[in-house]
């Protein structure tokens, strides 16, 4: 288990880089679950985390429809729902008992009754108008 690391990016592409970063560190699948306010970098992530699982396609934020996928990356925005009664037809629980299947998961808290307790999570914070805290910590939540 990698311990917990907090970073400091000052553009887009540096939150690009740092998700290109993270995904060569994943091996196989998982969930990854991203925390933050509108605006605060978690689609912008994700977008670098494609590109460094090496997906070529350009990563749309899935608002509207709630979950993108690209091949075994699974791409959930779960800001419209109001809990995981809204999620059924999903097939979530599904996607995610694939061990090959990486997840990642922008408003994990409106799920978080039913999220698998092991998961990396992963917290966006504005510090400035250019300026972002991201806070990763890797392996079981407790």
């Amino acid at each position: 288990m990698v311990s917990d690391m907090e970073v400091f990016t000052k553009s887009a592409r540096e939150t690009q880089k740092l998700g290109e970063k993270l995904a060569a560190d994943l091996s196989g699948g998982g969930i990854i679950c991203l925390y933050g306010e509108l605006g605060s970098g978690k689609t912008t992530f994700i977008q670098g985390l494609a590109r460094g699982l090496g997906i070529k396609k350009r990563v749309l934020s899935p608002t509207f429809i709630m979950m993108r996928q690209y091949g075994n990356f699974f791409h959930v925005d779960l800001y419209r729902i109001e809990d995981e009664k809204d999620i059924e037809g999903l097939g979530l629980s599904e996607i995610w008992s694939d061990p090959g299947n990486l997840i990642a998961i922008e408003w994990p808290e409106k799920i978080e009754k039913i999220l698998p307790k092991k998961r990396i999570e992963i917290r966006f914070e504005y510090t400035n108008e250019n300026e972002r805290k991201i806070i990763i910590n890797h392996g079981s939540i407790s």
